[in-house]
């Protein structure tokens, strides 16, 4: 697992890509700015790291990058301005989106506490949101 940190307009940004997740890492980078979007860690107006500068902080090609930030350029999520880089165009969804954000958050970090408390690692929770959000039949079948 790569990560790269940045800071962006005050607030630390973490960009965290897993070779081994089985989704392309181009998706798992605009999963990231999305959610930092609707979170509010990412706000209009925001600029990104360049394409080659996060590139090379991941280990990833540029065309990879690249591609990301035009798939959320396409989506309206995005402003790239050539020489200038990519600016953050959307705007933080309504307040309801806001709070079905932190009530998830919630959640989860109560179901981690529990799994905790039974005895498993962060690895083997980790592993089990991912197995169930790469392969959401197979890990009921598990059960």
């Amino acid at each position: 697992m790569l990560c790269s940190l940045y800071t962006i307009t005050g607030t630390v940004m973490l960009f965290r890509i897993n070779h081994s997740a089985g989704q392309p890492i181009y998706l798992q980078l605009m999963q990231q700015i999305r959610h930092a979007i609707e979170t509010g860690v990412l706000r209009h107006g925001d600029l990104l790291p360049g394409i080659r500068t996060l590139a090379e902080e991941l280990g990833v090609s540029h065309n990879t990058v690249a591609k990301a930030y035009s798939e959320l350029e396409h989506a309206g999520a995005l402003e790239l301005r050539h020489g200038s880089g990519a600016y953050v165009t959307a705007k933080r969804p309504t307040r309801s989106r806001t709070e079905k954000m932190r009530m998830a958050q919630d959640r989860i970090s109560s179901l981690v506490a529990a799994l905790q408390s039974e005895g498993f690692s962060e690895e083997e929770i980790r592993r089990l949101f991912e197995a169930h959000l790469l392969h959401p039949t197979a890990s009921k079948e598990m059960v």
